[in-house]
């Protein structure tokens, strides 16, 4: 199963034309798959005093950190869609990382740091934004690479070789010919 973690919250924007492109694509490959869209959702990002307070239980008080668990728990791929805002991911995701990651869930910590997630064998990453993704490497501190790939995803048990990342940047001045041909590389991953 794969699950395609989604965060954008306009229905109209290249993120969401480059869900549908992948949907399409798994559809007709019949390839099981689940959406969690966490803007349609209505994900709440910002910890509760009172989740945070049962964070080092590991316990969710969020019915939809629950849920969301039980899909990773089913799924063998992840799919990440979003957009580079401000140099890095949205709050959202950042939030949904905070929230549903949770200890015994996602990893432990004894004498060593245990990522759990180690049932995901492959995770895809695409992003967009106004910067070239050679701006975001060498002007930007190289976030998904740095931050999302070598150390968050390392850390819940995806070793890096297991994902991939594609950037559509410049999006402000692309043609829209140049995202069409975007998104048909997309189908053919």
């Amino acid at each position: 199963m794969e699950t395609i973690i989604y965060a954008h919250p306009w229905s109209g924007s290249f993120n969401n034309a480059e869900l549908k492109a992948i949907t399409t694509k798994l559809a007709a490959a019949k390839t099981a798959y689940q959406i969690i869209d966490l803007y349609h959702d209505g994900f709440r990002p910002a910890y509760t005093a009172e989740e945070l307070k049962n964070f080092s239980h590991g316990v969710a008080l969020d019915p939809l950190v629950k849920q969301y668990q039980a899909q990773l728990r089913a799924s063998s791929k992840l799919t990440f869609i979003f957009p580079i805002w401000w140099s890095n991911a949205p709050a959202i995701i950042k939030g949904f990382i905070d929230k549903v990651m949770l200890p015994g869930f996602a990893y432990h910590e004894d004498t060593n740091w245990h990522g759990h997630l180690t049932w995901i064998q492959q995770v895809a990453i695409f992003t967009t934004s106004e910067v070239s993704q050679s701006q975001l490497e060498n002007n930007y501190g190289n976030p998904i690479q740095n931050w999302l790939i070598n150390t968050l995803l390392r850390d819940l048990g995806i070793p890096a070789q297991q994902v991939t990342w594609s950037h559509f940047g410049e999006i402000n001045s692309s043609t829209p010919a140049q995202r069409q041909a975007y998104l048909e590389q997309l189908t053919t991953r």
